[in-house]
């Protein structure tokens, strides 16, 4: 017999390409998940995907169980939110605001689909970066923040959505393009391409230059990444960006793309919202699609762990 969490157990596995992530995003053991999938191709006789392929391939018993799985998932999501208004939770309010300009390439399908799910919900968007989001968020003025650099305001509740790798873009011809990764040190003669907001709201200052004492040689700021990603092209500067705001530049073979610092720069990106929301239906919809839709349309984000 297959079950529900069969199916959500092979849709994290394809999402992920990996059992150690797939098990992290639905919250099993790595050994939990494999005796999962083991009794579950027991039972039906038949493998449903291929050991050690990579990138991970599934038979064609596997390809039809994803099928079932993407025809259900929709109808159980739709089931859940019937039941979250029948319960009480079919009006509301959720004006939000983001602290991150490349957030806009999964948000957007993000607030589509809820905005379909949920017509009843009043919603409104404002721009994070001309006044402080999250102070407004305590006072009521917003309902949720995107944030990469959570605050310790008590009346706010941070949800984690997924960890992510800052980049740094350098044009194909840069001596960087060569290395693997480059050291806070190596910045010092570069010009550095950013967002125009303040530094401290931006990773490869506030988690890599600033603990290390290091100043680039310049700063220029662009407000749009396809500005940026020209003048990185063009032998301008460079500029680090999370990775899966580099994929479509990269995959045109436009930039090159070097790690900061060996082990990478990794964080974690929020959802910010006051500690009364955190029960209210549509304010978890929103957070669960969230989440669904990064992972669907976003390269080389992680799940975060113990979320």
């Amino acid at each position: 017999m297959v079950e529900i969490r069969h199916l959500k157990t092979l849709m994290a596995l394809r999402d992920t390409g990996s059992l150690v992530e797939a098990a992290e995003r639905i919250h099993l053991t790595q050994s939990a998940l494999s005796h999962q999938l083991k009794d579950l191709e027991e039972r039906l006789g038949c493998t449903l995907f291929i050991r050690k392929s990579k990138p991970l391939q599934f038979t064609s018993a596997g390809m039809r169980l994803l099928q079932l799985a993407d025809d259900i998932s929709p109808l159980l999501r739709s089931a859940q939110r019937d039941l979250d208004r029948m319960a009480g939770g079919e009006v509301g309010r959720l004006h939000m605001a983001i602290e991150c300009h490349s957030c806009f390439q999964w948000l957007m399908p993000t607030i589509d689909s809820f905005r379909n799910n949920w017509p009843e919900v009043e919603m409104d968007f404002a721009s994070g970066f001309s006044f402080a989001p999250l102070p407004a968020l305590a006072r009521g003025e917003l309902d949720l923040v995107i944030t990469p650099d959570p605050q310790p305001i008590s009346s706010i509740e941070y949800i984690p959505l997924f960890r992510y790798e800052g980049l740094l873009a350098v044009a194909k011809q840069h001596e960087f393009a060569q290395k693997g990764f480059i050291q806070e040190q190596d910045l010092a003669d570069e010009t550095l391409i950013v967002y125009p907001v303040d530094r401290e709201m931006l990773d490869v200052f506030s988690h890599f230059l600033i603990p290390a004492g290091v100043e680039p040689k310049e700063t220029r700021t662009a407000e749009l990444t396809i500005m940026m990603m020209q003048l990185v092209a063009s032998g301008r500067g460079v500029c680090a960006l999370p990775n899966w705001a580099l994929t479509e530049y990269l995959e045109r073979d436009y930039v090159r793309a070097v790690r900061l610092g060996e082990q990478g720069l990794w964080s974690t990106l929020y959802a910010a919202i006051r500690k009364e929301s955190t029960d209210a239906a549509y304010m978890k919809d929103f957070l669960r699609t969230a989440k669904d839709v990064s992972f669907r349309t976003l390269n080389g984000i992680q799940p975060v762990h113990n979320e």
